[in-house]
Order: C-alpha cells, then structure tokens, then sequence
C-alpha cells in the first residue's frame, strides 16, 4: 500500500513545478525493483489528485526494467532470476545499473490564455 504515500509525493512534485496552471498528464519512470502495483498507483493518483491542480491529469507510467552491472568485467545484463551472480565471469560484486528509478520525467500544464493587449506602439 506504499502506492498511496508515493502518489502523495507524484501530486507534490507536479503541483510544485506546474506554477499555478492545471496539470493536463505526469509522465513517471517506475524500475521494477520498487515493487510499485502500476495499477494500484494510478487508482491511488486519481484519488490524491482529487481537489489539486492534478485533478483530472493523466498518469503515464514508463516502467524500467533492471539491469545490473559486474564491478570486475564490467559487463551489462537484464535480471531474470534473482541471481546476482555476473554470468560472464562469475563475481559478486554487482550493482544495480537501473530498475530503482523512481521520477516524475515531465507534466504537461494547460497554458494560461493571455487576453490581446491593445497594440500602443506608435505606427
């Protein structure tokens, strides 16, 4: 149920950067080892959003697949098993090279209508 507190923080993060201007769509990169339910977070982001500037907004979710990365050859693979063993040469030593993202990538505002100036510069 950390979707709840993490839809909280998604609404947070827009309504901060959309300067006043409705939220129209929150583009978001999820990695796969965050264990985040995408369905449980867009049901969750519509009720948080419920009231804010992000009523109504669209939630886009890129999810990322993990990858990890050998400390000693270097080398690069996707996680199908929960082995974190490099298969290239066999050492313990791995990091993680993506799959713990968890970021707003962009929103979309609606723009804010100007009304038409009367034209004052001399002809």
């Amino acid at each position: 149920m950390h979707e709840l507190s993490l839809s909280s923080a998604i609404i947070d993060t827009a309504v901060r950067h959309a300067d006043g201007r409705k939220v129209s769509l929150v583009s978001l990169r999820v990695g796969q080892l965050r264990q985040v339910v995408p369905e449980t977070l867009e049901f969750y982001f519509e009720f948080v959003a419920r009231g804010t500037l992000c009523d109504g907004a669209r939630l886009e979710q890129e999810v990322i697949e993990p990858w990890l990365r050998c400390e000693r050859c270097e080398r690069e693979w996707p996680i199908d098993l929960p082995a974190f063993r490099c298969p290239t040469c066999g050492a313990s030593q791995v990091g993680i090279v993506r799959g713990n993202e968890f970021e707003v990538e962009s929103i979309e505002v609606e723009s804010i209508e100007v009304e038409e100036a009367a034209c004052i510069a001399p002809r």
